[in-house]
């Protein structure tokens, strides 16, 4: 029995040969209908332009065919293609090869369609590299098969559910705002930006969250070069789309411009798709082009048809082969006869299998270190930009000397920081919900609006997926976004904005493509009861396992300007991805053991005068030998209350303040445990899943038998209630002096024995 893929390839030979066009049995739509007679000539494609579609067309199906053939060989490792989907290739010639493309996985013909207009391109090959998980793979180095091209101007994309829409906003609307802004971006100020994704992506949270920001931007007259391409082939995996349902649902949103056209007939595609092409490059304004299309050969090649649809069904959507309406109207137009059709996919087909053979026989990767070698970006090449001058630092902030005369809590150094980081960087720019003239809910962006208008620090929807997608898409473009989550816990609806899009683009790209940014969020608890849950998150496991992420905990303002400083430094010159935690509960602490002590304010030390914090150095309060105590933000603050204390009992103890979470610096942390005959690790997190349980593993992994006696006080396994009763799972001032005195009471005799 015939498998759909050798079907296919045997139907099309035998129509085209016997001329056979029309409706077959059962079909409710023949070939020569949907070939509605377009001329190419009309159209402003040449002859050799539509022989071109035609050839990337074929390629796409071939490469499809081959790509399973590949699997049954255990050459290959996937099989989702484009088959059904090779109109697609219309607009790979309709828009330039400049305009930014965040690619659907069944977009090959429209890869290789943009790879024939420009020179020294080989598609084939690389794409065959790809199937075969060669290390030689020039996108992803061999990690996995995608669609993507630095020189072509389309970052890879893995298995999208529609969650790279909402960074192509963001793309889209930095090209216009880079013009604004007069700065040296990476894409033309006059190109736009296209994504294309199918109907049953276009209800996934991502889609929907990204289409309603760009038509809320849009709707404030905010230009935004995007077009929306939605392939619709009425089925996602077994479940059909309702019919009708994508018009409906996107046909009439506001400032949102639809077009339609026919996918499976190429000419039509190319019209409509060169007209929604115009239409948001003049206007700067976005589209939905809404493609029909078909899918035949099933979702994947272990995807078995027959269980969810009829005989009748899958004969009916190979009726609509779009090759074949190719076929038909290249022979209508007289330029092939359907011998040399047939001609051209047995030539073509004989390329492909003996390129495919070669691609089988180059290297993979063969090692972790090779796989892992593309997790963290290569340095940029980034110019020298001088520290502001004190004459220069004195205007600009001159409506806070008096801020500057005396010391601050941690709130209003962030804010100074953002300030003369803006100022000496003019990329830079701060984005989220209320960061205008609102300042923030903790106003740590007060007046940086006011300093550097609203193009550079910019009010956005209440969407988090949006906000962070905003900031994804314009690193695309040689912005670096500083881009604010209000509150911990509002992170989790986006978190696969920063796992799943911004943490992954160098590893599948092997280190071409980044999206470097600092991502300031909000967060962790103690707010005397203040918002419940909702506004005390003390997890951030969500973070902890991003491969090359890197998270910032400051716990006093001191450390938080240098630390901010040195985010930024790590975006803009080795292109990181870092979290930028900062304890709410700390932002306005003045004071540490009581009131008006103000050993929690500190003062403002100007760039140029300041020592850096290098990237993974803790801090150190004290040089006692018998407890370390381990902590960071929150905690750390805590523990240096209960290490006073401690003191006063004559325990001499050390307090290390962690600072970067991500990566642990564990020499340090075995560096200090070592020099203490007791260690303490005080995590405001829960028990379970939190830092702690890492800290432990890497003493005992690290020292074994050596390893000092330790103990662990965390926050219990709980959600964070409201009013009086919003610490009660958290650790304590009072709980850390009980924890140490239990530890040390529990473990004297034995090190005193030790000793002796």
């Amino acid at each position: 029995m015939e498998d759909s893929a050798t079907l296919i390839d045997r139907q099309f030979i035998e129509r085209v040969l016997g001329q056979d066009f029309g409706r077959r049995p059962g079909s409710q739509v023949s070939s020569q209908e949907l070939a509605n007679g377009w001329d190419h000539r009309r159209l402003g494609l040449t002859d050799s332009d539509f022989i071109g579609l035609f050839e990337s067309q074929l390629k796409s199906r071939l490469l499809d065919l081959e790509s399973r053939k590949m699997r049954g060989r255990n050459q290959g490792f996937y099989t989702i293609g484009s088959s059904g989907h090779e109109g697609n290739a219309a607009y790979g010639l309709a828009f330039r090869p400049t305009d930014m493309a965040f690619l659907h996985y069944r977009s090959a013909a429209f890869m290789i369609e943009r790879g024939r207009q420009l020179a020294g391109e080989t598609q084939l090959y690389d794409m065959l590299l790809s199937f075969a998980a060669s290390s030689e793979d020039p996108i992803s180095g061999g990690r996995h098969k995608v669609l993507g091209s630095k020189r072509l101007a389309i970052p890879p994309q893995t298995s999208t559910i529609a969650s790279h829409l909402p960074k192509a906003v963001g793309a889209a609307l930095s090209i216009p705002l880079t013009q604004r802004l007069g700065l040296a971006a990476n894409m033309p100020y006059d190109s736009l930006v296209l994504c294309n994704f199918g109907d049953a992506s276009a209800n996934h949270a991502s889609a929907q969250t990204a289409i309603n920001a760009a038509c809320w931007a849009a709707y404030q007259n905010v230009p935004l070069p995007l077009v929306f391409i939605c392939e619709d082939n009425g089925i996602g995996i077994s479940t059909p789309t309702p019919k009708g349902w994508i018009r409906a649902n996107f046909g009439n949103r506001p400032e949102l411009k639809y077009f339609y056209c026919d996918g499976r007939d190429i000419l039509d595609c190319y019209k409509v798709s060169k007209a929604a092409a115009d239409f948001a490059r003049t206007h700067r304004k976005p589209v939905f082009l809404h493609v029909r299309t078909v899918r035949l050969m099933g979702h994947a090649g272990s995807d078995a048809e027959v269980a969810y649809l009829t005989k009748q069904q899958i004969r009916d959507n190979e009726a609509q082969d779009p090759l074949l309406i190719s076929a038909l109207q290249l022979i209508q137009a007289g330029l092939l006869s359907a011998e040399q059709i047939v001609d051209m996919y047995q030539t073509l087909k004989a390329r492909i299998e003996a390129i495919s053979r070669q691609a089988v026989t180059r290297p993979k990767l063969t090692t972790a270190e090779q796989v892992i070698a593309g997790v963290i970006p290569p340095r940029a090449k980034v110019p020298e930009v001088a520290c502001l001058t004190e004459e220069q630092l004195s205007r600009l902030l001159s409506t806070d000397k008096l801020a500057l005369s005396k010391p601050q809590h941690m709130g209003k150094l962030i804010n100074l920081a953002l300030t003369e980081l803006m100022a000496r960087f003019d990329n830079v720019l701060v984005c989220g919900e209320d960061v205008g003239k609102k300042g923030g809910v903790y106003n740590v962006t007060s007046r940086l609006v006011e300093r550097f208008g609203p193009n550079r620090v910019i009010n956005t929807l209440l969407d988090e997926t949006s906000i962070l997608g905003l900031g994804i898409g314009m690193a695309h473009n040689g912005i670096l976004p500083i881009p604010e989550i209000q509150f911990l816990a509002y992170v989790h609806n986006a978190e696969d904005q920063i796992r799943g899009e911004a943490a992954t683009l160098p590893f599948f790209s092997n280190g071409q493509f980044s999206n470097p940014m600092v991502i300031r969020i909000a967060g962790l608890a103690y707010q005397k009861g203040f918002g419940g849950h909702f506004h005390n998150d003390n997890s951030f496991a969500v973070f902890r396992d991003i491969p090359g992420l890197i998270i910032a905990c400051p716990s006093n303002g001191a450390d938080a300007v240098a630390m901010l400083r040195e985010s930024v430094r790590l975006a803009r010159e080795e292109q990181r991805v870092v979290i930028f935690l900062e304890p709410i509960a700390l932002y306005m602490t003045r004071d540490l053991h009581e009131a008006g002590d103000a050993l929690w304010s500190f003062d403002y030390v100007p760039e140029h005068a300041a020592a850096p914090l290098a990237l993974g150095t803790p801090g150190q309060h004290g040089t006692g030998e018998e407890l370390c105590i381990i902590s960071y933000g929150n905690g750390y603050y805590l523990s240096r209350q209960a290490a006073k204390l401690l003191a006063e009992q004559g325990v001499a103890a050390r307090v290390l303040d962690l600072r970067w979470l991500a990566p642990l610096n564990q020499q340090a942390i075995i560096a200090a445990a070592r020099e203490c005959r007791h260690v303490l690790i005080v995590d405001e997190c829960r028990r379970t899943a939190s830092i702690s349980e890492a800290i432990v593993t890497c003493l005992h992994e690290a020292l074994g038998a050596e390893c000092p006696p330790l103990a662990r006080v965390t926050a219990e396994d709980s959600f964070i209630p409201l009013a009086g009763a919003a610490t009660l799972p958290l650790p304590g001032k009072d709980g850390i002096v009980a924890a140490a005195q239990a530890l040390l009471a529990n473990t004297v005799p034995q090190q005193r024995q030790r000793e002796a």
